[in-house]
């Protein structure tokens, strides 16, 4: 088997002196989408802030494409061609959707797809039709969208998406599920942070369900949906 794109290993991590992740072991392949499942406070967010380097890794370890990132700073771990697309979106309010796309733009990395605006227009339509617009006078969904994109810019090869569906149309919703389809068939990885069990079954390969900031479930997502005791115990559905 081919080294993962995302191993990690141990990973421990607290806020002060509160401890919330205890000893995640995960992986993401090449070419693969990952659900990361649970419930509110279940530690999704967390496990992405400690992978990317914005929260403290007390103990374990976490590789990137082969290389100990765990020490990292964030903005290497995003050199290296790692993204991150929050759950908050953090679109630059003040900046039009070509300034934001702008400020997210790296040079084309080895294995990994290159994005143009042009490309991303393609993927969200909605966003070609305003590339004048500030990011402050925009829908949800469609700062979500441009999120998505200023992020695709940078030409990653692993992408972490922090609830992607949550709080935003159905219209858009689905356009998520064509994007993620869509990145799976430019050959990116993808971990996927979704409470959502239809959404996830539909554009990802594995799971992984989150409680309390401990793994309770690892397998196919298909193992996942049909299994109605783990759902029930581990989503509320």
């Amino acid at each position: 088997m081919s080294e993962p794109m995302l191993k990690v290993s141990g990973l421990n991590a607290f806020y002060g002196r509160a401890h919330i992740l205890f000893d995640i072991d995960l992986e993401v392949a090449r070419g693969e989408v990952v659900a990361l499942m649970g419930r509110n406070g279940a530690g999704k967010s967390t496990t992405m802030k400690a992978i990317m380097g914005l929260l403290p890794r007390e103990q374990g370890s976490v590789t990137f494409r082969g290389a100990d990132i765990s020490t990292l700073p964030p903005y290497r771990i995003a050199r290296m061609g790692m993204g991150f697309v929050p759950e908050d979106r953090r679109v630059f309010s003040d900046l039009t959707v070509m300034e934001n796309l702008d400020a997210g733009r790296q040079p084309p990395r080895d294995g990994a797809p290159e994005w143009t605006p042009e490309k991303l227009f393609r993927l969200f339509p909605n966003l070609g039709e305003m590339p004048g617009r500030p990011g402050g006078q925009m829908s949800g969904g469609e700062q979500q969208m441009l999120t998505v994109s200023r992020t695709l810019m940078g030409n990653p090869s692993l992408v972490l998406l922090d609830e992607p569906s949550e709080g935003v149309a159905p219209i858009i919703v689905e356009q998520m599920a064509n994007m993620i389809l869509e990145l799976k068939r430019e050959g990116m990885s993808i971990l996927l942070s979704e409470q959502n069990l239809h959404f996830a079954e539909l554009v990802s390969d594995r799971a992984y369900v989150l409680e309390k900031g401990r793994i309770r479930f690892s397998g196919a997502i298909a193992e996942l949906a049909k299994d109605e005791a783990a759902r029930r115990a581990w989503l509320g559905v």
